[in-house]
Formats: C-alpha cells, sequence, structure tokens
C-alpha cells in the first residue's frame, strides 16, 4: 500500500491519466506555512534536489510562505543537501521554554537562520540558474502591527471574526509583500486579485526576507523596516497565504507541484477553524498535490504529524521532541523515492485522484 496519496487540478489530472507527465513540466514548487508540519516533506526535498529533478529545462519558481520558504531558501545554497540538513537539526533542536517571549524567539531564530543561511553563499543563492525564490510575507496593519501582546491579539481577534464573513476583510489587517528573485516577478503577482506588493530580493534583505515568512504572530515577534521594501512590521506569511491561494502556473500545460501534510488546503491563517473556506478551481487547476496516506501517519510517534502543539507538550521534556521529531524524518525519508517510482513506473495513472 502507498503511503502517499496523489490528487491533481483538472488540467494536471488529464495530463497524467494521458501518460503525459514529466518533471519539465514542472515550474513551480509550493511550499506552505506548515510549522513543524515541514518536517514531513524532508524525504521529498531532498529526493528532488539530489535527483537534479527540476530545473534541468528551465528555471523552477521555489514559491513559499513560512517554514516553505525556510526549506526552499536551503536549496539555493552551494552545497543545498548540507545546508538543508543543517536547517532540519536546528529547527528540531531548537528549545523553546516558559520563559521565552516573542522577542527571544525571534533571536533564536535569527540564530538558526544565520546558522544554515551564509552571508558569503548569497551572492550563489541568487545567481541561481535552475531556481527562482519566491518568499510570501504579511505586513502588519493596524493592531496587529503592535508587539504589545494584547493589542496584537485584539486585532486578530476581529480580524478573524471579519474574515470568517469575507476574505477580503484579512487586507484590513495585513498587506501581502512578496519578494521575488530574478529579472521579473512571478505571473501571479500580475494577477487582478493579487492585492500586494512585490519586492526584488537582494543579498541585504535576503535573510530578514526568510525571517519575517516565519514570524508567527503572537509567537514570534515581527520584522521591522525590511530593505527596500514598504515600512512597517513584517509577519509569517501564512496570515494571508496560509496554503495554497494562487494560480502559479503561467500558462496552461505548466504544472505547480505541492508536497503538502494534510488533504485539505486552507487558503488562509485565519481561515483554519471555516471548513467552508477553500482556493477556488482556477487556482487548482495546474497543482499537482502529494501528502501522506493515513498508514503512514499511523506509523508515526503518538500517530502524528509534529506540529507546534508540541513545543508546549513538551516544554519541560525537550528530549522526547527532538526524538519524535527526528523519528518522523526518518520515517518520511522515503517519501520522495516512492513518488519517483510511482512517476516511473506509470503507476501514478492508477492512484492519481481528482483535487
Amino acid at each position: 500500500m502507498s503511503q502517499l496519496r496523489i490528487k491533481a487540478g483538472k488540467r494536471v489530472y488529464e495530463i497524467i491519466k494521458d501518460g503525459g507527465f514529466n518533471y519539465d513540466s514542472i515550474s513551480t514548487y509550493f511550499g506552505p506555512a506548515a510549522g513543524p508540519r515541514w518536517l514531513i516533506s524532508s524525504g521529498f526535498d531532498l529526493t528532488l534536489m539530489n535527483g537534479d529533478i527540476l530545473g534541468r529545462t528551465q528555471p523552477v519558481h521555489l514559491i513559499g510562505s513560512s517554514a516553505g520558504a525556510w526549506r526552499f531558501a536551503a536549496w539555493l545554497q552551494p552545497d543545498a543537501s548540507v545546508c538543508y540538513r543543517k536547517l532540519m537539526d536546528s529547527y528540531i533542536n531548537i528549545k523553546i521554554t516558559t520563559a521565552d517571549t516573542p522577542a527571544t524567539v525571534l533571536e533564536k531564530f535569527i540564530d538558526l537562520i544565520n546558522l544554515y543561511l551564509e552571508d558569503d553563499a548569497l551572492p550563489f543563492a541568487l545567481a541561481h540558474k535552475k531556481y527562482r525564490l519566491t518568499v510570501i510575507t504579511a505586513r502588519a496593519r493596524n493592531l496587529v502591527a503592535s508587539e504589545k501582546m494584547w493589542l496584537q491579539k485584539s486585532g486578530l481577534v476581529a480580524g478573524y471574526i471579519l474574515n470568517f464573513f469575507s476574505r477580503n476583510n484579512i487586507y484590513r489587517f495585513a498587506d501581502r509583500v512578496v519578494f521575488y528573485h530574478g529579472s521579473k516577478p512571478p505571473a501571479f503577482c500580475f494577477h487582478p486579485q493579487f492585492r500586494g506588493s512585490f519586492v526584488n530580493i537582494n543579498e541585504i534583505n535576503f535573510k530578514y526576507a526568510v525571517m519575517a515568512s516565519g514570524a508567527i504572530p503572537l509567537v514570534v515577534a515581527g520584522v521591522h523596516d525590511i530593505y527596500g521594501a514598504p515600512r512597517g512590521v513584517y509577519r509569517d506569511g501564512g496570515l494571508i497565504d496560509y496554503h495554497l491561494t494562487h494560480q502559479f502556473a503561467a500558462r496552461e500545460n505548466e504544472i505547480v507541484l505541492f508536497f503538502h501534510h494534510q488533504e485539505r488546503i486552507v487558503p488562509g491563517w485565519m481561515d483554519k477553524d471555516n471548513v467552508r473556506r477553500a482556493p477556488d478551481a482556477e487556482a487548482l487547476s495546474n497543482v499537482l498535490m502529494i501528502f501522506p496516506a493515513q498508514s503512514f501517519v499511523e506509523k508515526l510517534p503518538g500517530e502524528k504529524i509534529p506540529d507546534r502543539t508540541d513545543f508546549l507538550t513538551y516544554i519541560d521534556d525537550h528530549q522526547t521532541r527532538i526524538k519524535n521529531w527526528h523519528k518522523a524524518v526518518e520515517l518520511a525519508a522515503p517519501l520522495g523515492e516512492e513518488f519517483l517510482e510511482l512517476v516511473e513506473s506509470g503507476k501514478i495513472k492508477d492512484i492519481i485522484e481528482r483535487l
């Protein structure tokens, strides 16, 4: 029994059923805001990275918010696999305590980013021929921009209530700001529904953008006044773009690869409890989504994918959390190879489901 489930939007489903799928059709690899759940994607990422699967005939956009951006920043480094593993090990071994505040958590994450992203390697990353990094952030507005906990929380509660009635209300509380790498912004930035701004990534703002994209509201302090971008407080890109929310393909025959940690796709962070909220069909039409089957999840410690609640559950027992997360990474290691085998054997046609 496969440890993976694979779903595809209308266009990709037809391509795969007709036997026309090939890796060179993948124009975008998208990474969602996932918190520690990104660890499940590690085996998939490393298999694609080490196998030189993507970007063989054209540059591929690596687009991510929060943990997705952190993952993909490693892909551009000179020794990408070593860099990625350094991120993974540092992330797993980070220790959050009851004494920590959003400001001290930010300091710990900045140390982590400085550890796996070396300043001397940034020119190489920005000249990468195969990959183009896009980092999605949210510039906080009104009360959500405050670092005073009660004011920020009040703003988020108001945002949650108004967002329940219309996703458009989220823009009262945050602006989408995309940091892109390349000669021009990715195509989705020019869609009428984009509603945001875009800024070129450079050596000065690279790390700040990556850090800001993972600055979880109420948990991590915001990143202030990023060079080259509109002034303000930058927070987790998942606030607006939690999972997949855009049509990332520029052409009809392009494929958007999406490794997810679950079956449901949630547009924004504030939509988690709104089961009716989902991306529109057009945003999903070019998507090929891979996610772990329930049989895989049942093998994990506690029969669950690592998530942010583990920091609280094991706040006085870091070693158990660290051991559990290492085990999850170990079990996830073969998922990429399984995907490649499904493609190369043609069995993907038999298990593909409609998204």
